[in-house]
């Protein structure tokens, strides 16, 4: 499992950086990504990243103001959240994908996500 950390409450128009770490095969033989969930929604794709960097996706909601980011060496994937919405309120997961870019989860199971609260 990838246990995710760094959430928290923060402003309209704030920022936030999120980290994803999990044991050295998963998080550096896999493709990763990032998710989230409000409540009483469904989880959702935000941002994917492939090994080494080579490809990244981000959904048109995040796009210009999330930055996906991979460091293979610290078994560490991070979400720079920049501009927040109130909207961007969720709880936020990572995962090893299975599947690029639709991010289709490799492993059965979700690790600890971590509330991100956009409020004033």
């Amino acid at each position: 499992q990838l246990q995710a950390s760094g959430g928290g409450l923060v402003q309209p128009g704030g920022s936030l950086r999120l980290s994803c770490v999990g044991s050295g095969r998963i998080v550096t033989s896999y493709p990763l990504g990032w998710f989230r969930q409000a409540s009483g929604k469904e989880r959702e794709l935000v941002a994917a990243i492939t090994w080494g960097s080579g490809h990244i996706y981000y959904a048109d909601s995040v796009k210009g103001r999330f930055d996906i980011s991979r460091d293979d060496s610290k078994n560490t994937m991070y979400l720079q959240m920049n501009s927040l919405k109130p909207e961007d309120t969720a709880v936020y997961y990572c995962a090893a994908c299975g599947t690029y870019p639709d991010c289709r989860p490799l492993l059965a199971t979700w690790g600890q996500g971590t509330q991100v609260t956009v409020s004033s």
